[in-house]
């Protein structure tokens, strides 16, 4: 692994984070910090904050809820020349040791769409995480996956952001990236070692706040979201991005 904090060239910002996952496995990135490095403003969030709209029922939930939609995309990227290749769509698949609850099978998601896609902040997101990961690991060549989610909760039903509990992802680095959150209370991220030291406690509450995990050495949980007024819709939208060496 390198020394983020001597790689040349790279925003102050860029260099803290690396850091902070190379000491301790984790990072949270302020939509201050977020926006400054993908260029976004208020609008741009707003704007991106539509295309949750667009998802889909995830009809895998093996505990028998109905409160996730979301989309999947699969993405090469190589950070030291920013080119981002999008792969062709495929099954989604994670090992029951990873995902107890809803692994060990092909799960068939809607791709992202083609707005989603040629959203400026969808790139800009990537490329910052991925010159943040490459200063951290000391690669450059990335297996990336996007999976946009929105969590719906109401009178009937609890909304389940991590319904399989304390767990990984089985990547090298996982982010949490908060798009938007409408009359729901809870939905606090939490960080754990193996021995169940809490490493870290936070709720995600402003668009382009970012959790960034180093997936090998700390495992991650989100308590449930409910509604504010259960009258009134209510929702809870990340972005999760995976990275994975090649």
């Amino acid at each position: 692994m390198s020394d983020p904090t001597q790689a040349p060239g790279l925003p102050e910002a860029v260099t803290a984070a690396a850091a902070g996952l190379a000491a301790g496995g984790h990072h949270l990135l302020t939509s201050g910090t977020l926006s400054a490095l993908a260029g976004a403003g208020a609008e741009d969030w707003a704007r991106f904050a539509r295309h949750w709209d667009d998802l889909t029922a995830d009809t895998y939930m093996r505990d028998g809820g109905t409160y996730r939609y979301r989309r999947y995309g699969h993405f090469h990227l190589d950070s030291a020349t920013d080119t981002l290749t999008a792969l062709p769509h495929a099954p989604y698949a994670q090992d029951l040791t990873v995902n107890p609850l809803n692994g060990g099978v092909q799960r068939h998601f809607d791709p992202l769409t083609e707005e989603f896609l040629a959203d400026p902040l969808t790139r800009a997101t990537v490329l910052t995480l991925g010159r943040i990961f490459s200063a951290a690991e000391g690669v450059t060549a990335w297996d990336v996956k996007l999976h946009p989610f929105r969590i719906v909760t109401g009178a009937g039903e609890t909304g389940k952001p991590a319904p399989q509990g304390r767990h990984r992802d089985g990547s090298t680095f996982v982010t949490s990236l908060l798009v938007a959150r409408h009359n729901v209370t809870g939905g606090e991220s939490s960080l754990y070692t193996d021995d169940g030291e809490q490493l870290c406690a936070v709720t995600l509450s402003t668009p382009g706040e970012q959790l960034l995990v180093d997936d090998r050495r700390v495992l991650h949980d989100v308590t449930p979201v409910l509604p504010v007024d259960p009258a009134r819709p209510a929702y809870r939208d990340v972005l999760i991005v995976d990275f994975d060496l090649l």
